[in-house]
């Protein structure tokens, strides 16, 4: 008997399988598709001939944790402790996992906000825990009213993603002020913040978990560094939480995974050093710019992206149809793939949204905007 019987292959993978199949420009599932930069590379060749290529400890490689907590008080004026409250994760999902495993005992209920990730829902699942969804307001800003009747005594966590996927929507100072009246109401309740896209936002900057210090001791954040250096198949993260949480947290890690790839660890410890995080905003508000202005003459309406690498449009002027039907014409008709916004609903609400991945070569965008203006 399937403990996960409903769940089936994703709709970024059907997307990505169809592209390949009618050879279609894939904006559909978020990856890169230019190069990464040298340094790194340079850097990969380099530790590929040093004796870095046996168990790297559990939590981590000492010399990147180290390097990870002072990224932590450079971003966010967050002193963290390397060794007791950061752990190197084999992506952001298994982040994930390990911290709902670790902290969601079976019976507990854990707060989802709509349209979400779908990685959140599956390990919930496994604790025999309950997922309990609250749909975001339809501009995506959060719904507090239904968030704060949706928390009660048996909550044990909330889950929540900024810069938010598939919208690209960003909190405000307000929703945090929100958040932290809901936290004290309400003293069991854990929060964790996915923030794998917490270097990717454009007009205003990033408000993080770490910038609340009434979170700190009741927090766990999710970062990637797939995301934020264009390297996402290397499947690289971190996860910090105070050291009671973390504790916790590693004896799942340890038993999953163990400890993540070694010389992709020693790599990113010295590349920490040399790159500039606070460029990568610049760079995709660059790739926003350019693929929206070669949108002005396809008939979708985009929507405002904040952050992340991804646009959100509707098409609700010019179809009736459902929004994965619309993706697939899209995809078959015009050669060009997307994701349908209702794939991250459970109840599958359509907005009549599909989502574009703009983390492309400029070329790949010219030619998937010149097929999009002939959308009818």
């Amino acid at each position: 008997m399937s403990k996960l019987a409903h769940v089936g292959t994703s709709i970024f993978t059907v997307m990505s399988q169809l592209a390949n199949e009618y050879g279609a420009i894939n904006l559909s599932q978020g990856f890169p598709n230019f190069t990464v930069d040298e340094r790194l590379t340079e850097i990969l060749s380099k530790q590929a001939k040093e004796n870095v290529h046996q168990y790297a400890p559990m939590a981590g490689f000492s010399p990147l944790l180290e390097k990870i907590a002072i990224l932590t008080r450079q971003s966010y004026n967050r002193i963290v402790d390397p060794k007791a409250e950061v752990l190197v994760t084999a992506g952001a999902t298994e982040g994930i996992f390990a911290a709902v495993q670790a902290l969601v005992a079976a019976g507990k209920e854990v707060v989802i906000l709509d349209p979400s990730y779908d990685c959140y829902e599956t390990p919930i699942l496994l604790c025999n825990a309950k997922p309990v969804h609250v749909s975001l307001h339809d501009d995506f800003t959060p719904n507090w009213e239904a968030i704060n009747a949706a928390v009660n005594h048996n909550t044990r966590m909330l889950i929540i993603n900024n810069p938010h996927n598939p919208t690209g929507k960003t909190w405000t100072a307000a929703d945090f002020d929100r958040l932290e009246a809901l936290a004290e109401a309400n003293p069991h309740l854990i929060i964790l913040s996915d923030e794998v896209y917490e270097y990717i936002t454009f007009e205003k900057a990033h408000l993080s978990i770490h910038q609340r210090p009434k979170f700190w001791e009741r927090s766990i954040s999710v970062s990637s560094f797939g995301k934020s250096f264009h390297i996402t198949g290397w499947k690289i993260g971190y996860v910090i939480a105070p050291e009671p949480l973390m504790r916790e947290i590693k004896k799942v890690h340890q038993f999953l995974v163990f400890s993540v790839n070694s010389v992709a660890q020693a790599t990113l410890s010295e590349y920490l050093d040399v790159v500039d995080l606070s460029a990568l905003g610049k760079f995709y508000q660059q790739k926003r710019d350019f693929f929206r202005a070669l949108m002005k003459n396809c008939p979708l309406e985009l929507l405002p992206c904040e952050g992340t690498y991804f646009q959100v449009a509707s098409y609700a002027g010019i179809s009736e149809e459902s929004d994965l039907d619309f993706s697939k014409r899209l995809l078959i008709d015009y050669g060009v793939a997307t994701i349908p916004i209702s794939a991250f609903y459970p109840d599958g609400k359509d907005l009549k949204l599909i989502r574009f991945c703009f983390a492309k070569d400029d070329s790949t965008l010219i030619e998937a905007t010149k097929r999009l203006e002939k959308l009818r």
